[in-house]
């Protein structure tokens, strides 16, 4: 054999032994716990055959506590770059079987070369999390290895989309880059985040928490707001990935994809124009309206189990992708409070980065009232949908379903936040207060006058049925324009359509400035 052809094969043999990470054993131990390898879960996420990988060759330089005979070709990840359905993304996919992914310095260098390449490119990032946290052999070599990663996140944000999938353990100080990116999935069962485990947990506080209760997937999708998603399996959730980027663009100089649809723009939706029950203080779903103006019926919720009182997710109409914020009447009568402000105002936020258009379904009643929310901040927490919509410069559609009151139908795109295009169905109802509240302000001393109960109850409904006739419509908002339209319900897909063609070629820029101060 040539000396060339010696040099190819251990070349093949080496790159095999990186393949194999911490060795079969290890590799048999992931799947026992019902988890994919790293190269198994690259390969799920990337079109077949499309993965190139970087740095397979580079080892961990620590000589501290016997590391120097624990060395793995890659270091505990795999990274590199591929396509979902034709288009470049890079990938990091940490390695459990290689001391349990553990980041080192080299680790973490890693990391940071394909988020450099990433955002030289313009091409989305996306971090498959398996580690059981700092490698504690390198000290502050592991510490400073988060924080270059923290760093490039930072920066990244907002310039290219950042994904990250928690797939195993992540604690500590490895929380904070999937904190930092745009969207954060959880596996049910085999996946947890959390700063400090239950064992600390229990010597500070004395607090007995499993890591289930404490950062388990269902926890962060549905109290804390960390995850965007849970899934079932490792398979939905990388499935859900590959979704989700068909809805968003490369980084924040391109449009986000377009889709061919043959969902025609005239059809009409019959059942919209019956949907809004008689009481208006009864519930309907807020989904059936979404899912029937949307293309295709397709619609990609985000945040599903958290803030329930309301709606945000990805759909396209006229094959544009939009990003949808809707109250949700089925939940506590669609009310804003501190969640779904927080849930709604970063989707806002990110569809703006992305140049992603805004459709808002409004059927808000108000402000949730309470000392909870109150000491919670819900006054600084309303200002930052409030600040979202404000400061977003994405074409805007704004439909008026039934309730807009007071603060909440300011925050809720109204057409003085630079609502492009406001339109309100014949059900609208659009005032400071409803009728109940509005005649106890206005007519107390009235009220409190009128010793006869019937009498005081007959003037009380008289003068809601006044304030009735004047704000439950929208023709009084339309009379000043700040309603463009009032429009028939079943007609709803047809002109949010035709105002996303109109406003296709918008242009707003913000005043200059080093950056802004969100109310956090």
């Amino acid at each position: 054999m040539s000396h060339q052809l010696e040099k190819v094969k251990e070349l093949i043999e080496l790159r095999e032994k990186a393949r194999l990470g911490g060795g079969q054993k290890a590799i048999d131990a992931q799947h026992a716990k019902g988890k994919y390898t790293a190269r198994e879960r690259i390969t799920m996420l990337l079109d077949e055959g499309s993965f190139e990988e970087f740095d397979m060759f580079m080892t961990h330089r620590c000589t501290n506590f016997g590391m120097e005979k624990k060395t793995f070709l890659g270091d505990g990840v795999v990274t590199g770059y591929g396509t979902i359905e034709g288009r470049l993304v890079y990938v990091f996919a940490q390695d459990f079987t290689v001391i349990g992914g553990s980041l080192s310095e080299t680790l973490a260098l890693r990391i940071c070369k394909v988020m450099d390449q990433a955002m030289k490119v313009g091409a989305p990032i996306i971090g498959l999390n398996d580690s059981g946290g700092a490698r504690i052999q390198e000290g502050v070599n592991a510490l400073a290895g988060y924080a270059e990663i923290f760093q490039r996140n930072i920066l990244a944000s907002g310039v290219v989309p950042q994904i990250s999938a928690i797939l195993g353990p992540c604690a500590g100080g490895a929380v904070y880059s999937p904190a930092l990116t745009d969207f954060n999935l959880m596996v049910e069962g085999t996946s947890y985040m959390f700063l400090t485990g239950p064992a600390v947990v229990k010597s500070v506080t004395g607090e007995v928490v499993t890591q289930e209760e404490l950062g388990g997937a269902s926890v962060h999708a549905s109290k804390s707001g960390v995850a965007h998603f849970a899934l079932p399996t490792e398979e939905e959730a990388i499935s859900t990935i590959r979704e989700l980027i068909g809805y968003i663009p490369q980084n924040n100089m391109e449009e986000p994809p377009y889709v061919h649809t043959e969902d025609p723009i005239h059809r009409l939706e019959d059942s919209l124009n019956d949907i809004i029950p008689d009481s208006p203080n009864a519930p309907y779903d807020m989904y059936n309206v979404i899912g029937a103006i949307v293309d295709d019926h397709k619609f990609l919720e985000i945040h599903k189990n958290f803030a329930r009182n309301i709606i945000v997710g990805f759909a396209r109409f006229g094959g544009t992708s939009v990003g949808i914020v809707a109250n949700q009447p089925k939940n506590l009568a669609g009310v804003l409070d501190i969640n779904a402000s927080k849930k709604a105002a970063r989707f806002v936020r990110f569809c703006d980065a992305f140049n992603i258009p805004i459709i808002t379904l409004v059927d808000v009643p108000g402000f949730l009232p309470g000392t909870q929310q109150e000491y919670g901040g819900i006054i600084l927490n309303g200002a930052k949908l409030l600040y979202a919509y404000g400061e977003a410069t994405v074409p805007k559609v704004t439909i008026t379903l039934r309730k807009s009151y007071g603060g909440a139908h300011i925050v809720m795109s109204c057409k003085q936040l630079r609502g492009d295009i406001n339109y309100a169905w014949p059900t609208a109802s659009i005032a400071v207060m409803g009728a109940d509240g509005a005649v106890e302000v206005l007519y107390s001393r009235e009220i409190r006058a009128e010793e006869d109960p019937e009498k005081r109850a007959a003037f009380i409904e008289e003068k809601k049925k006044e304030y009735e006739d004047l704000f439950s419509n929208p023709y009084n908002a339309a009379r000043y324009g700040y309603i463009d339209d009032i429009i028939e319900p079943r007609n709803t897909r047809f002109r949010i359509i035709r105002a996303l063609e109109q406003l296709s070629t918008k242009k707003l820029l913000n005043p200059a400035k080093k950056h802004d101060n969100l109310p956090l």
